[in-house]
């Protein structure tokens, strides 16, 4: 193997890790939603943020406020966001596939980016439908956007080895 293709190899390698972990703690920090209220803490009503971001602090208030208010009715709704954090974690243990043989799975490379292309039409049309504030909106809508930087090198360097530039 050639010395430019071993470092190609290992910049892909580093970029996968980088996306697998960005994935995995993406979707751990779903699990502890009702623990909003550390966010509250330090971004809600009173404190120096929510006098330079008030429809922030305003926002995750209400959203702590109806975490808090469905728990206690209704503990068995937080499965759902249990489910999706699982998925996070599913999706990353695939990316070890590329992470072992780029070239050969390729392919997981351009589901992923398909995916993250994906996450911006679910958010600006399901975000309205949900009540979710625009500034919200965006934030959900970068995910993907940055998601897609990392795995769009990675499927370059890959056509690089693929056609033997490297």
């Amino acid at each position: 193997m050639k010395p430019n293709s071993i470092r190609l190899r290992s910049k892909i390698k580093g970029m996968i890790v980088f996306f697998i972990i960005s994935l995995a703690l993406s979707g751990i920090t779903a699990f502890p939603l009702v623990e909003l209220d550390i966010l509250v803490r330090n971004f809600g009503a009173g404190t120096t943020t929510s006098h330079i971001f008030p429809a922030l602090s305003e926002w995750l208030e209400l959203v702590n406020r109806g975490l808090v208010e469905t728990s206690v009715k209704y503990p068995f709704l937080a499965y759902g966001t249990d489910w999706l954090a699982f998925a996070h974690i599913v999706l990353a243990i695939l990316f070890i596939g590329p992470l072992h043989d780029p070239v050969k799975n390729k392919w997981v490379i351009e589901f992923g980016m398909i995916a993250c292309v994906l996450v911006i039409p679910l958010a600006l049309i399901c975000g309205p439908l949900r009540g979710i504030p625009v500034f919200w909106q965006i934030i959900d809508t970068s995910f993907g956007i940055i998601g897609i930087v990392p795995l769009l090198l990675v499927w370059k360097w890959i056509v690089r080895i693929e056609n033997g530039e490297e």
